[in-house]
């Protein structure tokens, strides 16, 4: 793909690699600075020749969010045949062709009226309604996980993350969708293999979702039971337009693992941060109602999700006042656009009462437009759940190391904690 962001834009501003490791060790300043460079910053992914554009300001952010003429799928692009960057980074990680469509075709990939169709399927399971009546279900597992945390501990050290914020969000997933409880594990496996670098293990795990899911399809056709897996094989039989079978497979893959990463990853993220701030800490246990409040500040100031999907220029557009030419590519830098000082006041405060009610969403963690997350609520929900509950259960609850200790994947485009060891107790 030829672009202007290939000669590096306005020539002035050179391009920024996202796998730069000081920008990963410390995205948020890195972004602050590449934001104050230009509204659109030329950036490179996996080698030179795969070029993008980096928007990174607030408002800016939200427009190729919500702009119809930017899509998902570059062949989406009219006359024009536009590679597809995420394409070439499944072939840098030895992930083989066939196996590809089960990435690339999913709902978060989708554009207009197959959007549409692919999001319908299974909006029902994350209305407001039904994410308040799973809340005493979640309540139930996050007490269960707390009770033998404990237990986990060695030497008075538990690593949360594993014991905890991982095996809260993938049970409450798994149990929407019809994953078995002795299947989980291997979710776990295939997620941790899906979250690295490292070449092969994503073809690894995607040929074992994939096998894994078409085996259970067929166990679920012969026996439906009250889960989203049941609803999509109905949906499947009765009308093969509506789902197709590769369609069914990727809406699984996509609802389990984006159905827990984010949350799990927001839970750990959120932890350390109030352990680091004791005054908000304080502030939170003093008054338990700020619950929601903290949970969306805590989504903007340290999120897990730092850059979107790439996005596709369908034609001719302008972005803070700089053009992008039609099959251009831009992403959404979310971290860039949540620490904003165009928009929030003192951007790199964690402060919990920044939001002036728990339902008002100002930050774009969650996204923003037609692909917001289909799963937000049921993420702040059990972002909610955990955070009271663990303070409640701890009072004394503790980083087991100081915080520049704290492990990070080497991941471009999120932020997330490789282990959380916590003492529970004062000794």
């Amino acid at each position: 793909m030829s672009t202007s962001a290939d000669s590096g834009g306005t020539g002035a501003v050179p391009p920024v690699s996202l796998m730069d490791p000081e920008l990963l060790r410390d995205p948020f300043g890195g972004y602050a600075r590449i934001r104050e460079r230009a509204p659109l910053v030329p950036g490179i992914l996996f080698d030179a020749t795969t070029r993008i554009w980096l928007a990174t300001r607030y408002d800016d952010v939200k427009r190729v969010l919500s702009d119809p003429r930017f899509v998902n799928n570059p062949a989406s692009v009219p006359g024009l045949d536009v590679g597809n960057i995420r394409e070439k980074g499944l072939e840098v990680r030895g992930v083989p062709p066939e196996y590809a469509p089960y990435v690339l075709d999913s709902v978060l990939d989708a554009d207009g009226a197959d959007h549409i169709r692919l999001r319908k399927l299974v909006s029902r399971a994350f209305t407001a309604r039904r994410v308040a009546e799973l809340r005493p279900r979640v309540e139930e597992i996050t007490d269960d996980l707390l009770d033998r945390l404990g237990d986990r501990a060695v030497d008075g050290v538990v690593d949360l993350i594993e014991h905890f914020a991982y095996p809260l969000p993938i049970t409450v997933i798994c149990e929407l969708v019809g994953i078995p409880e002795e299947d989980r594990p291997l979710w776990r496996d295939w997620s941790r293999s899906l979250t690295t670098l490292e070449t092969g293990n994503l073809a690894t795990a995607l040929g074992g979702i994939i096998a894994y899911v078409g085996e259970l399809i067929g166990r679920r056709r012969a026996a439906p039971a009250d889960d989203l897996l049941s609803g999509l094989i109905r949906a499947h039989d009765e009308d093969g337009d509506r789902l197709g079978d590769t369609e069914m497979v990727t809406m699984v893959l996509t609802l389990v693992l984006a159905g827990h990463e984010t949350t799990a990853h927001l839970i750990g993220n959120g932890t350390a941060a109030l352990l680091t701030h004791p005054d908000q800490l304080a502030l939170l246990r003093s008054d338990p109602a700020l619950t929601p409040r903290a949970v969306h500040e805590l989504m903007r100031w340290c999120g897990p999700v730092q850059g979107t999907r790439i996005r596709y220029a369908a034609q001719d557009v302008e972005v803070g006042g700089m053009p992008v030419r039609r099959g251009e590519a831009v992403m959404a830098v979310l971290v860039g656009a949540n620490h904003d000082p165009r928009e929030f006041e003192d951007p790199e405060r964690l402060d919990i009462t920044r939001e002036p009610d728990g339902r008002k969403e100002n930050h774009v963690g969650f996204g923003h437009g037609l692909h917001y997350c289909l799963g937000a609520a049921l993420a702040r929900q059990e972002g909610e759940v955990a955070l009271g509950a663990l303070l409640r259960r701890f009072p004394d609850l503790a980083l087991a190391v100081e915080p520049d200790r704290l492990e990070r994947q080497p991941m471009p485009g999120s932020w997330r904690l490789t282990r959380l060891p916590l003492r529970l107790r004062k000794d």
